[in-house]
């Protein structure tokens, strides 16, 4: 192995992970904090996000944010903030011998932050807000769409953005305290990986978040089952195509499945050779491109297949989606496409190696949720499934009643989308066919 991991624990509760790999000539600190949002209401919806774009306001020790760039920029580093669903988190690759510079610089954005500046970042978040909605202030997002039509009443189904109405209703002391409740101790990791030293990072650490105040680790309610389908929503939207995602309830990556749905996702999406974008694009040019991915929280996951199209081909490439779909869930695949599928697989581990953002993501994200396992437990999870093994998670998962399908586009063909979709005719069923939920905005 390339790289040493290390998981230690403060007095206050505060986790660093540390991953050398000295064969590297960068490195990257990064800093997790379990907060999205997830963790929101309605009434603060947005807040997560809001407090992100705050922190780069400055801080106690650094309130020019100019110096506090050029700070950073000086030693190979770029401060960065993402805000997602379940988790946040900030970041800078950075040169090695100089760790002690970003470690200090995000640790007072994190622990002193001015929070100032309100409302000029308000609306800088409403016009970056401005690419999820049409004219008419309708959401188009097509991760929105599926979110909301997945987990109604439950906050997995809140935009991470907020809305134009939290947002702009959102007051300093609604961030005071989103700021108090989740920056603490029990709720962060703080990772470094690449040529660092552990020592040095503990030390680091210590030093730079001594004054993150003790408390919990941020907890969540898990989801109910989604309604049953087949379902499609649909937004009318005058674009010249129809962007659209097959979306299906799965399981976390913790869970024994899921090694066998990174088989299932490879073998469908994992360059021109696989089987959708040859079956759909190379063979019968019905979409210029599609995607299928997996998107796992600790307590759920989701498979999709994302792709546009000309509007009255959108039918079409859906009923071939289901198609390839379908042959999985009656067919074992055959022994050299799964073999194909493990090497990839093992191979992109290996990859990850001489990636120190890889490397964080995997100990340090991770670590936000659970105790990350290793490259090589994960790899032989995969190598250890059988065709059989493969084809019962595909009919676990890719049958008609977990069909939820979102589609943003013109009118033209929504009446052939909408009997694809009731029908989903190559897909199996868990239960009696039921009548196609549908929905049009």
């Amino acid at each position: 192995m390339s790289f040493t991991p290390y998981r230690d624990v403060l007095p206050s509760g505060l986790r660093v992970v540390t991953v050398e790999t000295p064969h590297l000539h960068t490195a990257l600190l990064a800093v997790y904090v379990r907060t999205g949002s997830r963790h929101e209401v309605d009434a603060n919806n947005g807040v997560s996000h809001f407090l992100e774009h705050l922190f780069f306001r400055g801080s106690e020790g650094w309130p020019d944010t100019v110096r506090m760039n050029a700070a950073v920029e000086e030693v190979g580093g770029n401060l960065n903030g993402v805000t997602t669903r379940d988790h946040g988190y900030y970041y800078t690759p950075i040169h090695p011998d100089h760790l002690a510079v970003g470690m200090d610089i995000i640790g007072d954005m994190l622990t002193r932050p001015r929070l100032t500046d309100m409302e000029v970042e308000r609306q800088i978040i409403l016009e970056e807000m401005l690419d999820e909605v049409d004219e008419k202030g309708r959401d188009i997002d097509i991760d929105n769409l599926s979110k909301r039509l997945l987990f109604p009443q439950h906050p997995l189904s809140l935009k991470i953005a907020g809305t134009r109405e939290s947002v702009s209703d959102l007051t300093h002391a609604q961030v005071l305290e989103h700021f108090a409740r989740h920056y603490v101790a029990g709720n962060l990791v703080v990772t470094a990986a690449g040529r660092v030293k552990h020592a040095e990072v503990l030390s680091l650490a210590e030093r730079a978040f001594a004054r993150l105040p003790k408390g919990p680790a941020t907890t969540e309610a898990a989801p109910p089952d989604s309604e049953p389908g087949p379902r499609l929503h649909f937004v009318t939207h005058d674009e010249s195509q129809t962007e659209f995602r097959l979306n299906f309830r799965t399981v976390p990556e913790h869970h024994e499945d899921y090694p066998a749905l990174q088989i299932i996702r490879r073998v469908l999406d994992d360059g021109l050779s696989s089987r959708l974008p040859f079956e759909i694009v190379e063979k019968r040019g019905l979409a210029y491109s599609l995607h299928a991915s997996l998107d796992a929280f600790h307590d759920t996951g989701l498979f999709e297949i994302d792709a546009a199209s000309a509007p009255e081909k959108a039918s079409k490439v859906v009923e071939e989606v289901l198609r390839v779909l379908g042959t999985l869930c009656e067919q074992e695949i055959d022994p050299e496409e799964l073999a194909r599928a493990k090497r990839r697989h093992r191979m992109l581990l290996e990859f990850s190696q001489d990636s120190p953002g890889e490397l964080a993501g995997w100990f340090g994200g991770t670590e936000l949720f659970r105790l990350p396992e290793s490259f090589s437990r994960r790899a032989d999870l995969v190598d250890a499934q059988t065709a059989a093994n493969v084809r019962q998670v595909a009919q676990r998962y890719f049958n008609r009643e977990n069909l939820t399908v979102v589609a943003v586009g013109q009118r033209k063909g929504l009446k052939a989308l909408e009997q694809v979709v009731e029908s989903a005719a190559a897909l199996p069923s868990a239960h009696p066919l039921k009548k196609l939920s549908a929905s049009r905005a």
